[in-house]
């Protein structure tokens, strides 16, 4: 656990030299689209091990003077409010949250561009949201038959009715809080207008996943078609680059289907398309800085695990559909990708059958499997927190490190003031009761010194966690997953 499996220095160094060299290719103005997180990447951090979550940021703020950065987010995921599965909010909330981290960093937003928008109501409640605040915003509009319909996608009535976003800096930057959003048919839409005004520009893709030289079967390719089965993403051979150098490259599928439409708009914007392929549109040396590949490998096939149960927990709460579980069952069938591979699931799934109520268990990055049960105090998630602290420093189970004193004030303020019938205190306010127990319990104060330690580490629940604590376990780094079915059966759940 916690082994180093890619050099993330290395990647910073000669991803930055690439950029700079596709940079210097095009002479006035480069659209460089990013793919996956440009900020706070976990999902590369699981799978790549060594990989840090702000490896782009520190690439960008390089070139922080020519940077321009512009976020695009799909009107349909404004709509069904999808929620970033790694930090529990919505895409729409997400933008904001980028943009702050964005002029935090001195990196310059020239706007949000809202796809695929078709006049729906959270859509424009949202576009009103960021008028009000004073945010730049565009609209970007459905075209019919895109991408196979060249011609009419490169026409004033494809690409031509989106809005024009007007940028004033030399690199423009089109980034997303996740897969779908629409950065490449903002980048076209950019160089069509462009060319309509006399403006010379470029498209180039940083994209991380899938890397081009692995082979189309790794793990590591096989996770980021687990992290987009809702979007129908398939891995695929690239046709266009075995057929121009003879050799295989991986690519995916939305990207070889617009390919033709980005050769026909070079082919008429500069009688010439500087790419062949669409592998060579992406800026994507991930796979040269694996110095592990085992590792990797084994990171990749948990990560496959977690999105399965993830969308296994999202159908059960009405967020996901059918199809993204049969595309995940295939795909861990293609990894050999088994619940084995986290023996915290058999040790959760035990622990509840031996208590008859919900339990948790946690693997610790030394190989420990810990458990937490349920009783009358503490929630599963809870048990199982202070069960792992206790654990890291050397502290018997049955030892009490919270006062009783601390704790039935703040059960009885929950059922008799605050009107909660269950009594049982969520992981928040378990680390609330450690932090004042520490003031006078030297062991509660050492076990609180433990929590960076669970950072990495695989959880698992016999039921579905409450938000409050799947965000607090998230935010200590641990990776959760959780049954999909719900503690009680009432069909109102928060």
């Amino acid at each position: 656990m916690n082994k180093t499996g890619f050099d993330n220095q290395k990647y910073v160094e000669i991803q930055s030299e690439k950029i700079k060299e596709r940079i210097a290719r095009f002479g006035g103005k480069l659209y460089l689209e990013f793919g996956g997180k440009l900020f706070d990447d976990y999902h590369a951090s699981r799978v790549l091990p060594g990989f840090q979550p702000d490896s782009k940021m520190k690439m960008l703020q390089q070139l922080k003077e020519d940077v321009e950065i512009v976020i695009a987010i799909n009107a349909a995921d404004i709509e069904k409010s999808k929620i970033r599965g790694d930090l529990g909010i919505t895409y729409d909330d997400d933008v904001l949250r980028l943009m702050d981290i964005f002029h935090s960093l001195g990196l310059y937003v020239g706007g949000v561009v809202v796809t695929r928008y078709q006049g729906q109501g959270a859509a424009n409640a949202f576009l009103q949201r960021l008028r009000a605040l004073g945010v730049r915003c565009y609209c970007h509009y459905t075209i019919e038959n895109y991408p196979g319909d060249i011609p009419h996608v490169v026409s004033d009535d494809g690409l031509g009715r989106n809005d024009y976003i007007e940028t004033t800096h030399s690199l423009v930057v089109v980034t997303a809080p996740g897969p779908g959003s629409g950065k490449m048919a903002t980048c076209l839409s950019q160089l069509y207008h462009d060319y309509k005004r006399g403006v010379t520009s470029g498209y180039a893709k940083f994209e991380t996943f899938p890397v081009w030289n692995l082979p189309l079967t790794h793990p590591v390719n096989l996770a980021y078609e687990a992290a987009t089965a809702d979007l129908d993403d398939v891995n695929m051979i690239d046709p266009f680059h075995l057929e121009a150098y003879g050799a295989t490259a991986v690519n995916y599928n939305r990207d070889v289907e617009t390919f033709p439409v980005l050769s026909a708009m070079f082919q008429q914007i500069q009688g010439g398309s500087p790419y062949r392929s669409p592998t060579d549109m992406g800026v994507n040396m991930a796979g040269k800085c694996i110095i592990d590949d085992e590792i990797c490998r084994a990171a990749s096939c948990r990560e496959i695990l977690r999105r399965y149960y993830a969308a296994l927990v999202e159908r059960v709460q009405g967020r996901g559909q059918d199809a993204a579980v049969r595309r995940l069952e295939l795909i861990m069938r293609r990894g050999g990708v088994t619940p084995e591979l986290n023996p915290a699931i058999a040790a959760a799934m035990k622990k509840a059958e031996d208590t008859s109520a919900p339990a948790g268990a946690m693997v610790l990055n030394d190989g420990r499997i810990i458990t937490g049960k349920t009783s009358s105090r503490l929630g599963a998630a809870s048990s199982l927190l202070l069960n792992a602290l206790k654990a890291l420093c050397g502290i018997d189970q049955n030892l009490d490190i919270m006062s009783p004193q601390v704790l039935e004030p703040v059960c009885r303020l929950k059922t008799r003031y605050m009107g909660h019938k269950n009594p049982r205190l969520h992981t928040d306010e378990v680390l609330m009761a450690l932090t004042i127990s520490a003031l006078t319990n030297p062991f509660a104060d050492l076990a609180q010194q433990q929590l960076p330690k669970l950072h990495g580490c695989d959880a698992h629940f016999s039921v579905i966690l409450s938000e409050e604590d799947i965000n607090l376990l998230r935010q200590l780094g641990i990776n959760v997953t959780c049954e999909p079915q719900y503690e009680t059966k009432r069909l109102y759940h928060k």
